[in-house]
């Protein structure tokens, strides 16, 4: 597998491109940094075009154009892999945080969060609540190296649903964090970032 030469942060249903930043700032391995926003979230600008899932992967794997490394949380790990799925032969890497990996995760014993951001974030565009898009069957396509991160706090992703992605995806490594929940990759940002590190570098 190639070495990236770019990594692009992907951010979770808020769109909080300052979620992945303590990581990013602790990585040893060398690359450009290019954290992505979703437009209508996170104080960025609404854009008619974006209406669901599938059209941020889109925008996502146009923004693909040498090969880079996916890092994403949460509801970004959706779009990670259906980037991915587009640009296998430029996406060297991926790194999926607490996520549903567009898989279904009620059966997992998944909380469902929707309720709670509709409430608290009513201005919030609706699309991506009404995503129920199953990828499951798409999964094993994906032949890169996927460094998994769950917590084991997490009841939004929880442990199962890391489980799960790992026997589906060809070469896929979970690291649980113990006492994690779902904003790992902000509270326990040196140790993700070893992780990272580690996954990155040349076999």
């Amino acid at each position: 597998m190639s070495r990236p030469s770019t990594l692009l942060f992907l951010p979770g249903a808020l769109g909080r491109t300052e979620a992945w930043q303590p990581v990013a700032d602790a990585l040893a391995f060398t690359a450009q940094h290019v954290h992505l926003s979703w437009p209508g979230f996170g104080g960025t600008a609404p854009d008619a075009s974006i209406r669901g899932i599938d059209d941020l992967a889109g925008r996502v794997a146009a923004a693909i154009d040498r090969p880079s490394a996916l890092l994403a949380q949460s509801m970004g790990g959706v779009v990670a892999v259906l980037a991915a799925l587009q640009r296998p032969e430029l996406v060297t890497h991926l790194v999926l945080s607490a996520t549903s990996g567009g898989m279904d995760l009620a059966p997992l014993g998944a909380q469902d969060w929707r309720p709670m951001v509709r409430a608290s974030h009513p201005d919030l565009p609706d699309w991506f609540l009404r995503s129920t898009d199953d990828l499951t069957a798409r999964l094993p396509a994906l032949r890169m190296p996927v460094l998994l991160l769950w917590g084991d706090a997490d009841p939004i992703s929880p442990v199962a649903a890391g489980e799960r992605l790992q026997a589906l995806l060809p070469d896929a490594r979970l690291h649980v964090l113990a006492g994690a929940g779902h904003d790992l990759v902000e509270t326990r940002a040196a140790e993700v970032a070893r992780l990272v590190d580690a996954h990155l570098a040349p076999g």
